[in-house]
């Protein structure tokens, strides 16, 4: 298959790479932008692990074409934080133990770092809700809750407020705007999903 110039703005910048326009975004970022922060894990956009910000909105970097996104803003675990510091998300992951292994965390934060910024005083069952769209198979999830549940408590206190794109960090530097996309499904109950969202519950 014949390779397309692709440009994609990740994190403020522009990257031009060639590429066929099959090749998804989650590997372009890894491969062709060398940002391996993103990870791959079930590549059928079920785990999270490689959630991205998509014009400030969650998405799935499997289930895209890195063509598909010129045009657009992506924001990945890299632009999260600073080279001195973590934000605040970051640091209350980091505090409370709300990681093992640490494959799923950056699906997580991404997700978070976007969901709190459109609700910034939520109830523990809408973040448990929200995690549903994320696997672990480390933690058991209750220190990644907990550590949410403080991070939007601090993040609130700060003054974070909603902002409406990528572009706009220096509002709030330690996230985005925007909320979870829902995870794609065939007919019926997935199973996984089913198990996942029954240990999720308090």
């Amino acid at each position: 298959m014949n390779k397309s110039r692709i440009m994609l703005t990740v994190n403020g910048q522009n990257i031009e790479f060639d590429a066929e326009p099959r090749k998804l975004l989650s590997d372009a970022l890894r491969e062709d932008c060398r940002l391996t922060g993103t990870h791959v894990g079930c590549e059928h956009g079920v785990c999270g692990a490689c959630t991205v910000l998509v014009d400030g909105r969650p998405q799935r970097a499997c289930l895209s074409f890195a063509i598909q996104m010129e045009g657009h803003e992506v924001t990945t675990i890299e632009a999260i934080g600073s080279p001195t510091g973590f934000s605040i998300l970051q640091e209350a992951m980091h505090v409370a133990h709300g990681l093992q292994c640490g494959f799923c965390t950056p699906g997580i934060v991404m997700t978070f770092e976007a969901f709190l910024r459109e609700h910034p005083d939520p109830s523990e069952a809408d973040i448990r809700e929200a995690l549903s769209g994320n696997l672990c198979r480390c933690t058991g999830y209750q220190n990644i809750v907990k550590a949410i549940v403080d991070a939007a408590q601090r993040m609130k206190g700060a003054g974070c407020v909603p902002l409406d794109t990528a572009l706009a960090k220096e509002a709030c530097p330690h996230a985005v705007a925007g909320r979870p996309n829902p995870i794609p499904e065939g007919e019926g109950v997935n199973p996984t999903r089913q198990n996942f969202e029954q240990a999720l519950k308090p």
